[in-house]
């Protein structure tokens, strides 16, 4: 402390008796005016004076940090037309003019009043003047000058950060650069040595060096081992003045990591391991683990374990826990302990990732011998097959052998097995199974067409022990038969044009078969033999499973039919093979010239639009004659007391019955035959339609034809009823039911009741009292003889 004062000291000296020596020479050569005359020629021979500038100006300076007790002098003004009487007074302005540099004006002398620091501020510029005192008028144009501070060695060196990281390689040559430290000085470098700096390592020898000038660290010793030693501190001192005594100095800390290589090789900590793993064991399950020691970290530490030898190797895996570094040995197939009770293994570890540098020190990977024991255990019963799979047809008879499942004991004890179905899997019992052999047998009907395969569990326990139980998938395929019948494939209605031409396509159809494609892999499609010929319509097999609908005559009328029903008989390739009658409906539709449909509800025919004036009026003639004779009709009707049939309470459709039999007149037996009205075309069971031609043929219905000798009328009346009403070719409001049959022959005449009543016949009546409440009208009309003159 006591030499950096002297120093100090010194220093001040000497900044002293540079500025006197400064101050001297500016005196003694700049502050003199000196005043040169500048001559030039102007217009018409003039001669004209140009001042020239008096003040030659050269750099001030002043020592910074300057603690003296009077302030500093800076230097002095002077102009050369200053001839010393006051007249002339000098101003200062400009940077720190009034603050720090203040001026004599009379004398032009500048001082510095405040203690100046170069690395705040190195230079300031000033601008100075000289006026005249009494009227301020400038005698000189103003001048700008400079005053540098002068530097000293103030400033320590500082370190761009107070602590530094770095890292290495372990196992790095001599002279391996690690980092590169930089520190600043304050101070002017252009002016001596106060910002040349050196360093030096205070603190990490022998370990490492640092470079004087360049600030970089670099290694020292050869062969440093991070598993050793992994980090070091080092102290870097930077000194100023060039490293010279009374320089300042800083210092920073480095600490530097050695980063890992990988030069050392995996190793085993014991030669043997023992392991065990139960026979019941699964493949993939832990068996043990074993792991070689790697001092080295990271990806230089990585170690992948296999099995190179040995008797397990087929039995067994190994694979590596890359988080503990652990080889993990597995099973990989079942064991059977009374197989096989012991294997042998060889295991080796290698580092994944080897540097080619370190190779010497090889190799790197290292093996041991593993023993694994198998461990008897308890084993469940075993199935032959992992699965089965059996076929039945369907609709075989109850107690069909299905198939049959073995499992067996593993273990020595070899113990007796019981078979059962799991019920989850059979909610609907379809199938049982014998508890002792394990044949499955079917309990009902199987159906193809609902389920096509049944899928259950069997499960096998063994009879002493029954925790121990396996079960096994069975699968039961339905095979198909062919018990359905072919169908239409959609409810098809097909709509034939008024003026379709013959044998024109108007629809194809198709068909659906439930049963397997094998039991039906092509239809047949035909009418029935008895429509084979249908004047109307035909088909055409298409021999791929179509069939197409075809018109076999011109022109239709929707006025005298417009629905046709055609059944269409579809035939399967099943053996045996099935058939259906599907019947197809067909509507007439009234179409354009180019076949496209208009209308398909039945219409009146529409007159043609080229009808006369005469025409329409006879038309409208005759509506209006028929309206009045409706009127007339109407109120005739109302004005009778009498109703105009004597059967006006009852449906006349519904009690008229003509009877073309004439019955065999006096020489019948009985009083009434009624089988004598039996239709002989009837007999059959087909009753022909008087209005219409039929389209096929109707098959009434067994058991609504009376006995042929009955004799009740009653039933009679009501089996015909039935028969009209079940008639699907009559229309619902046809109920009057004629029965043209006359009979084969009779000697007495006809026994019409209704020519009996204009006759003067004397026969007895009385007999319709007895035929029932249907004739009580017929009995009430012709009881009585009297009755009748009455009502005639």
């Amino acid at each position: 402390m006591k030499e950096d004062n002297c120093l100090h000291a010194a220093l001040i000296c000497l900044g002293m008796l540079y500025y006197s020596h400064a101050i001297t020479t500016e005196k003694l050569n700049h502050t003199r005016p000196s005043l040169h005359g500048h001559h030039e020629k102007g217009k018409e021979g003039q001669v004209l004076h140009r001042s020239k500038r008096g003040w030659v100006w050269n750099q001030f300076f002043v020592i910074e940090e300057y603690t003296g007790p009077d302030p500093v002098l800076v230097g002095r003004l002077h102009s050369d037309i200053d001839s010393g009487d006051g007249n002339i007074k000098y101003i200062l302005s400009g940077e720190g003019a009034g603050i720090i540099f203040v001026i004599d004006d009379k004398s032009g002398n500048i001082h510095a009043t405040k203690t100046l620091d170069r690395e705040e501020r190195a230079q300031y510029t000033l601008t100075a003047q000289a006026v005249d005192r009494n009227t301020n008028r400038p005698l000189e144009p103003p001048s700008e000058f400079i005053v540098k501070v002068q530097d000293i060695n103030d400033n320590p060196p500082e370190f761009l950060h107070e602590n530094y990281h770095a890292n290495v390689p372990e196992r790095s040559n001599v002279g391996t650069s690690v980092i590169q430290v930089t520190a600043s000085d304050a101070d002017d470098p252009t002016y001596g040595n106060s910002a040349k700096l050196v360093y030096s390592i205070l603190e990490g020898q022998p370990y490492f060096s640092v470079e004087a000038q360049t600030g970089i660290i670099r290694t020292a010793l050869p062969n440093m081992d991070r598993e050793a030693k992994e980090e070091y501190h080092v102290v870097i001192q930077a000194k100023d003045m060039g490293g010279h005594m009374g320089g300042l100095s800083g210092t920073t800390k480095v600490t530097i990591t050695l980063t890992d290589v990988n030069d050392n090789p995996p190793k085993f900590p014991q030669s043997v391991y023992q392991m065990s793993v139960s026979e019941a064991a699964v493949p993939g399950e832990e068996v043990g683990r074993v792991k070689a020691k790697d001092p080295d970290i990271g990806e230089n530490g990585l170690v992948a374990y296999s099995i190179i030898d040995g008797d397990g190797m087929d039995m067994f895996e190994i694979t590596t826990d890359y988080e503990t570094q652990e080889g993990v040995v597995k099973l990989k197939k079942l064991l059977d302990f009374e197989t096989k009770k012991s294997y042998s293994l060889k295991v080796e570890a290698a580092n994944v990732h080897i540097d080619p540098k370190f190779i010497s020190n090889g190799p790197f990977k290292d093996t041991v011998t593993v023993k694994v024991s198998v461990e008897d255990a308890d084993e469940p019963p075993v199935f032959l097959k992992p699965s089965y799979i059996f076929e039945v047809q369907e609709n075989a008879a109850s107690g069909t052998v299905v198939g049959k499942v073995h499992a067996k004991d593993p273990d020595a004890a070899n113990s007796a097995i019981r078979y059962s179905i799991d019920r989850h899997t059979d909610l609907e019992r379809f199938f049982i199974i014998n508890a002792e052999d394990g044949n499955i047998k079917t309990i009902k009907a199987l159906d193809r067409e609902e389920i096509a395969w049944h899928n259950i569990s069997v499960f096998a326990v063994e009879v002493h022990k029954q925790h121990q139980e396996a079960k096994v998938p069975v699968a039961i395929k339905v095979v198909d038969v062919n018990d359905n019948a072919p169908k239409f494939a959609a409810a098809y209605e097909a709509f034939v044009c008024e003026n379709a031409r013959s044998n024109q396509q108007f629809i194809t159809i198709s068909a659906d078969d439930k049963d397997d494609s094998a039991n039906g892999p092509r239809f047949i499609f035909s009418l029935p033999p008895e429509i084979i010929h249908n004047p109307n319509f035909t088909l055409r097999d298409n021999r791929d499973n179509t069939a197409s609908v075809l018109v076999r005559r011109e022109g239709f009328s929707r006025q005298k039919q417009d629905l046709y029903l055609l059944p269409i008989v579809i035939s399967d390739g099943g053996l045996p093979p099935m058939s259906s009658t599907n019947t197809l409906t067909i509507r007439v539709c009234g179409c354009d010239s180019n076949g496209s449909m208009l209308s398909c509800n039945a219409e009146p025919y529409i007159l043609n639009a080229g009808l006369s004036t005469g025409a329409l009026i006879a038309i409208l003639a005759c509506i209006v004659i028929l309206l009045v004779i409706v009127v007339l009709f109407v109120t005739l009707k109302r004005q009778k007391k009498e109703p105009l049939i004597v059967f006006e309470e009852e449906d006349v459709r519904e009690n008229i019955i003509t009877y073309d039999d004439e019955g065999g007149g006096e020489e019948d037996t009985e009083a009434f035959d009624i089988a004598t009205l039996q239709n002989p075309d009837g007999i059959n069971g087909f009753i022909p339609r008087k209005d219409i031609k039929p389209e096929y043929q109707y098959m009434p219905r067994p058991g609504l034809r009376p006995a042929p000798n009955s004799v009740d009328v009653d039933d009679f009346i009501n089996t015909r009823i039935q028969e009209a009403d079940n008639d699907p070719t009559a229309p619902p409001y046809d109920s009057i039911q004629i029965y043209g049959y006359e009979g084969r022959g009779s000697v007495a005449g006809s026994l019409s009741s209704l020519e009996s009543a204009t006759t003067d016949s004397d026969l007895d009546y009385d007999y319709l009292q007895n035929w029932g409440p249907r004739f009580k009208k017929l009995a009430d009309l012709y009881g009585s003889k009297d009755t009748f003159d009455d009502d005639s």
